[in-house]
């Protein structure tokens, strides 16, 4: 009997102190080891109808790859997963949850605001009166968003304060490189967008993809990535009209500026059913689409053109001929000013990236209505 009640014990005994030291072992590694990168597998590649500046890869454990042509490759680390091992030196990680990003490109704050996405940022490259976008305005009114400086001079001592997870710059950085290099000596992800240089107007939308990402919206770009491209698609199922239209402003020194052939302005156009009049001025390989004429040249060109849409981005809209006509008389004498063709763009169209295949839809209307349609949403007609 004191035989059996001693190996109880001891069996008890031995049964403890295995647990004690399984619970050892357990509290010595965490519960989800950081992985292997290059064991990692991809599980699939994020679908991009339009967009060819950047592509996104899905790997086990819900990383994600986003890589960005020219710009570098960025590791989306899912919140409370560790960063994986071994990664490749350019590989720069991006650890979410995102709530204090400094966002420098103006495109991308208009797809931030359609995700719904505006409460992962507090700092902004523009100031509250430099926003046509409604939502960015008001985020900066009421304090949430504030001003860190443009991308040149950032205020380096408000954005550390800030603990900024994440700076979103345009390829307007690479100007002052030692701006870029000092956010990443204070251990901030600096992201270089590159949605300018999308040849078709949506992969400038299609961006949004990329931004649900550091989201976790992925779900809600899809569809609203859908929306815009269903207005697309409705329009281009339209013959074309063939009406030649000119899009340009005049600059203070006398000069008509206007979009080269290849810019996305005059694929928009093309898109929408028209013809854009400067079909000989070349592609544009980079961002600095635009070049200036002489008047008398841009006279001898547009002057036969069917519509004139005058870029209100750099000088104010214009309301009437008069203010037209007071940039330069010469264009008294276009025939679209005779037939009453003459638009205007709002000053939102170019910050409002989520609109483009709205603005598509208006040149559309623009182009077909024979009584000269006034209800757009990115546009007017001067009277």
């Amino acid at each position: 009997m004191k035989r059996t009640i001693v190996f109880f014990r001891t069996f008890l005994l031995s049964v403890f102190f295995l647990l004690c030291c399984a619970a050892a072992v357990c509290a010595a590694e965490p519960s989800d080891t950081a992985p292997d990168f290059g064991s990692m597998k991809k599980e699939s590649s994020m679908e991009l109808l339009y967009a060819e500046q950047f592509s996104v890869d899905y790997y086990e454990g819900g990383y994600a790859l986003i890589t960005i042509r020219e710009s570098g490759r960025f590791l989306v680390v899912p919140e409370d997963k560790p960063v994986p091992e071994n990664l490749d030196e350019d590989i720069v990680v991006i650890q979410k949850p995102l709530q204090n990003i400094y966002l420098v490109a103006t495109s991308a704050m208009d797809l931030f605001c359609a995700l719904d996405g505006t409460d992962a940022i507090s700092l902004s490259g523009t100031d509250a009166s430099g926003w046509y976008v409604e939502k960015a305005r008001e985020e900066m009114e009421n304090g949430n968003i504030v001003y860190a400086g443009k991308y040149s001079a950032p205020d380096y001592e408000l954005i550390l304060s800030k603990n900024c997870d994440l700076a979103v710059e345009s390829t307007m950085i690479y100007h002052t490189p030692e701006v870029k290099e000092k956010l990443e000596e204070f251990g901030i992800p600096v992201l270089v967008e590159r949605s300018s240089y999308e040849t078709h107007p949506l992969g400038r939308t299609e961006w949004l993809k990329l931004y649900a990402v550091l989201l976790g919206k992925e779900e809600l770009a899809d569809t609203l990535f859908s929306e815009q491209a269903e207005k697309l698609e409705e329009v281009l199922a339209q013959e074309n009209t063939g009406k030649t239209v000119a899009f340009f402003y005049i600059s203070s020194s006398g000069y008509a500026n206007v979009r080269k052939s290849g810019d996305y302005v005059a694929k928009m156009i093309e898109l929408a059913g028209g013809k854009y009049i400067f079909d000989d001025l070349g592609d544009s390989d980079n961002a600095l689409s635009t070049m200036n004429m002489q008047m008398e040249e841009f006279y001898a060109k547009a002057k036969d053109a069917d519509y004139l849409i005058y870029n209100s981005t750099i000088d104010g809209e214009l309301y009437t001929l008069d203010e037209l006509f007071a940039k330069s008389s010469l264009l008294k004498d276009f025939k679209a000013v005779q037939n009453g063709n003459v638009y205007c763009t709002g000053k939102n169209l170019f910050q409002e990236t989520m609109g483009l295949g709205t603005m598509i839809a208006d040149i559309h209307t623009m182009l077909t209505s024979e009584t000269g349609a006034d209800e757009f949403t990115y546009m007017h007609r001067l009277k």
